[in-house]
């Protein structure tokens, strides 16, 4: 089915595409978080939360074709979701990587999460589950640069992203997200701003990229 839904995801859980039962994610994720399977999530992988959720692009999946493209296009169509794009990025399907991050990121508007096989993308959701958790369990009219702190803190993996940008280390990564605050509104600003933060030369590079 041609779905992606809001449900509600139980506190501390994750609901997963049945066909993912049996998988190395859902065996690693076994004693890490709670991982129950439903089989109506239609173009979903994996519910972190009431309003976010996982689309998985597997290596074989890049291979294949371009079904995976309609794939994403039919959730952004149908779906509110706030989706996250975990794909698998290794030597045989780096040569399609380019092409994804350009319709993911800035075609789409969605995060996009390279990993190199299930095993990492697994740590990945237990990463982004326990920042929901802490978000959800606390009181959101609560110190906002604690929240903002913490934020940053769980989201790693943005700033491994951030990182793959040519020129940008883990210093220029650091200063960027600081002052833009996520990979979404880094796509969209001028190179003016971002020579304010790392100067004319790397500026360019990111804008290219």
């Amino acid at each position: 089915p041609v779905t992606a839904r809001s449900i509600v995801v139980p506190y501390g859980h994750v609901i997963g595409n049945e066909k993912w039962r049996g998988s190395e994610i859902a065996q690693r994720l076994q004693g890490k978080i709670r991982l129950v399977f439903e089989d109506d999530l239609g173009l979903v992988d994996f519910h972190l939360s009431n309003r976010t959720c996982i689309l998985y692009i597997s290596e074989a999946d890049l291979v294949a074709g371009d079904e995976f493209k309609r794939r994403l296009v039919r959730f952004r169509n149908v779906s509110s979701l706030g989706g996250i794009v975990i794909v698998e990025k290794t030597q045989i399907s780096d040569q399609y990587f380019l092409a994804v991050q350009k319709l993911v990121v800035l075609e789409l508007g969605m995060a996009l999460l390279p990993v190199a096989n299930q095993g990492e993308a697994s740590q990945l959701i237990t990463q982004l589950v326990s920042f929901y958790v802490r978000e959800q369990s606390k009181d959101h009219n609560s110190n906002p640069f604690l929240r903002k702190q913490c934020s940053q803190l769980a989201e790693s993996s943005v700033f491994r992203t951030v990182q793959q940008i040519p020129g940008v280390g883990k210093t220029k990564a650091l200063l960027l997200l600081q002052q833009f605050g996520s990979i979404h509104r880094l796509c969209n600003t001028s190179v003016k701003e971002l020579e304010l933060v790392v100067g004319q030369t790397v500026a360019q590079q990111i804008h290219t990229f």
